[in-house]
């Protein structure tokens, strides 16, 4: 059987999966999920477009890692073939642990549990089901391969994760301004040391990548309107969790109830294989059926928050540099229970609050991005630059939030 298939992305073009590890991988049943879940979420609020996939972004981000690959590769980097399938599954693997609507319902299925332990520990079953295949595509997911450069390019401040994304999302949204170059940047890709660097011409690309990064972070991941619709569905998974573990039937697909009804810890997943098989079968069908089912509740909260989300009647957001005072919060409690006649206490679920924050570069961190000059000396980008563009990038910006229903103004 071929399987070195070639799809049509349309962000990209023609792609082709290279080798049958890789066609293997992708037909499995743990990455096939991966259609059921959107890359950016409640985004869809607000740029209808975008209603991309997480395969969509795997494959991707797959597709640049072999470009970026082969950049270095002419540039007289040894790279194996062993090496070159390892660092491509293990791009093609980064996200696998995502669970519904991406990043919005993180904290809301497992108890602190990050994503990406989520994704190490499939890749870790996917490679015993492979026959130890995976063992050094986990090594340079995890960073622990003896050349770090391949790590770099799954996971870094400048990787084929974010250059896949910020294309992939800004075509979808329509913000063109957020593209961030990625065709150049590859090609500037060199490797010093074992570690990644890009040469000096590409300084100004380089500025033009984060810049892209903290826009697209505030048009669009950060929008306003999407953090009221992604805290109105974090607020809803909350209710329906409470509600459920206090004995009050909430209905659900058996898979979401399970996650409702029980707070499992990263030991328990690492170790009941049930729990990962629930896992595999949950994904964003699961969490908008239950909105729909909840928002004919009993419960007032739930209700109303189930169907203003299902009705995209989102709840009014402020944003402001200083963190609100407890007296104006208390007074929004107070009009909310007013106007929906609830107590203070249920009041308090329909006002949520909380903090957003971009920098688009951190300067000072153990994973800079590098720039080797013409005299051969590598220093970090925000010293490589004539302009100062990249050190104020890297300067965080913070604001905090505040939603609650329109109909209390």
């Amino acid at each position: 059987m071929n399987k070195k298939k070639i799809f049509n992305d349309p962000v990209y073009g023609f792609v082709t999966i290279p080798t049958e590890l890789l066609f293997d991988l992708i037909e499995h049943t743990y990455f096939q999920r991966l259609r059921r879940i959107q890359q950016l979420g409640l985004t869809m609020f607000v740029y209808p477009g975008a209603l991309h996939t997480r395969f969509h972004h795997a494959l991707g981000a797959m597709h640049l890692m072999s470009l970026a690959l082969r950049t270095l590769k002419d540039k007289g980097v040894n790279i194996s073939a062993a090496e070159g399938e390892a660092a491509m599954a293990a791009i093609l693997l980064h996200d696998i642990g995502h669970g519904p609507l991406s990043h919005a319902l993180e904290r809301s299925i497992f108890y602190d549990i990050h994503h990406e332990a989520v994704s190490l520990h499939i890749m870790r079953k996917l490679n015993a089901e492979f026959g130890g295949a995976l063992d050094l595509a986990i090594a340079i997911f995890q960073g622990t391969y003896a050349r770090p450069f391949f790590h770099q390019l799954v996971s870094s401040q400048l990787d084929m994760d974010r250059l896949d994304y910020l294309n992939r999302d800004s075509f979808y949204t329509g913000v063109q301004e957020g593209r961030p170059g990625a065709d150049r940047l590859i090609k500037m890709l060199t490797v010093v040391d074992e570690r990644l660097v890009l040469e000096e011409k590409a300084v100004y690309s380089i500025e033009n990548f984060l810049v892209s990064r903290r826009l697209m972070y505030w048009q669009v991941y950060l929008h306003k309107t999407v953090t009221s619709a992604e805290q109105m569905v974090i607020r809803i998974m909350q209710r329906a969790r409470d509600l459920a573990r206090g004995g009050t039937e909430v209905p659900a697909s058996p898979n979401l109830q399970f996650f409702l009804t029980r707070n499992v810890t990263q030991e328990q997943f690492e170790t009941d294989d049930t729990i990962l098989r629930r896992f595999a079968r949950l994904d964003d069908t699961d969490v908008w059926g239950a909105v729909k089912l909840w928002a004919d509740h009993p419960d007032t909260v739930l209700r109303y928050l189930a169907q203003s989300l299902l009705d995209r009647h989102l709840f009014k957001i402020t944003l402001q540099t200083e963190p609100f005072d407890e007296e104006f919060q208390l007074g929004i409690v107070e009009l909310i229970a007013t106007r929906f006649e609830l107590s203070l206490a249920d009041a308090a679920q329909l006002m949520l609050t909380g903090r957003i924050s971009n920098n688009a570069y951190d300067a000072d961190g153990h994973d800079s991005i590098d720039v080797l000059t013409k005299r051969g000396e590598v220093v970090n980008a925000a010293e490589a630059s004539d302009l100062p563009n990249i050190k104020a990038l890297s300067q965080r910006v913070e604001k905090h939030y505040i939603c609650y229903p329109k109909e209390i103004l």
